[in-house]
C-alpha cells in the first residue's frame, strides 16, 4: 500500500488508470489477497476509486474546507488550481412557503428567488445547490447574471452586500436518484447535505441547501482550549 501511494503521489495525476490487480501482483511479487486488501484500504482512504468494468483510477483531490472562516465554492476551487463553473438548472421568482419564509425571516408568501445550480470544478460535478434569496434585497436578479458571475460577486459588486456571518449545518444523507443523475454518481451513496444561512448584519440574505459528493469533500475544524 505504501509503495502504491508513493507511486501515485510522485508519478500519477487525477483520473490516471492504475495497473490491474494481476499486473500489480507480478510487478511486486505479492499475492492477489495482499493487493486486494491494499486496494480496499486505499479506496477507503480516498487515494483511488474503482469503476466496475473500467478499472481503478487515481481519485480526484478532495476539497479540504476549513470551517473557521467565511468561504465560497468559487474561491476554494481556485485555491486548488481548478476551474470553477456553474450551470443554472432552474431559476424562478415565487411566493415563498411558510417553511422558506421562516428560513429567510420574511413574511409568509413574500417574493423570493428560487434557483437550482450544479457546481463544477474542471467540468466535473461537485455539488448541487438549491438557493433561496429575498426578492426585496436583490431586485433585478436574472438567470443570465448567475450564469456569468459568481453569486457572492453579484452580492458585493451589484448590491453592496457586506457579509457579517454564515451558519452551516451538516448531515450525512443518501443521494437521491435525481441528485445522483446530476452529480454523475450511483444513487444512495453517501453525500453531505449542507444547510447554509448567510447574514448581513442580523438579516438572512441567503438560504441554500447543498448536496455535496461524499468522495469530493471533507470538512475540518480546529478546536482550541
Amino acid at each position: 500500500m505504501e509503495i502504491l501511494i508513493q507511486d501515485i503521489q510522485k508519478n500519477m495525476k487525477e483520473d490516471d488508470r492504475l495497473p490491474s490487480e494481476r499486473e500489480i501482483c507480478e510487478m511486486y511479487n505479492v499475492s492477489r489477497a495482499t493487493v486486494r486488501q491494499a486496494m480496499q484500504e486505499m479506496e477507503r482512504d480516498g487515494y483511488i476509486c474503482r469503476s466496475h468494468g473500467k478499472g481503478t483510477f487515481v481519485a480526484s483531490q478532495r476539497v479540504n474546507q476549513e470551517l473557521l472562516k467565511f468561504y465560497s465554492f468559487t474561491e476554494e476551487m481556485k485555491k486548488l488550481g481548478k476551474i470553477p463553473s456553474s450551470r443554472v438548472l432552474s431559476f424562478e421568482v415565487m411566493g415563498c412557503s411558510k417553511k422558506i419564509a421562516d428560513k429567510l425571516s420574511v413574511k409568509d408568501g413574500s417574493m423570493v428567488y428560487k434557483m437550482l445550480r450544479l457546481r463544477l470544478a474542471d467540468n466535473k460535478p461537485m455539488m448541487i445547490e438549491r438557493t433561496y434569496l429575498p426578492y426585496e434585497r436583490f431586485p433585478g436578479l436574472t438567470r443570465e447574471l448567475f450564469e456569468k458571475t459568481a453569486m457572492y460577486d453579484i452580492f458585493t459588486q451589484k448590491y453592496g452586500v457586506k457579509f457579517t456571518s454564515a451558519k452551516e449545518k451538516f448531515q450525512s444523507v443518501n443521494t437521491s436518484e435525481e441528485e445522483a443523475k446530476y452529480l454523475q454518481v450511483a444513487k444512495e451513496i453517501p453525500s453531505l447535505k449542507i444547510e447554509r444561512y448567510t447574514f448581513e448584519s442580523e438579516k438572512v440574505i441567503e438560504y441554500t441547501i447543498s448536496i455535496a459528493r461524499g468522495d469530493k469533500f471533507e470538512y475540518c475544524i480546529t478546536l482550541q482550549k
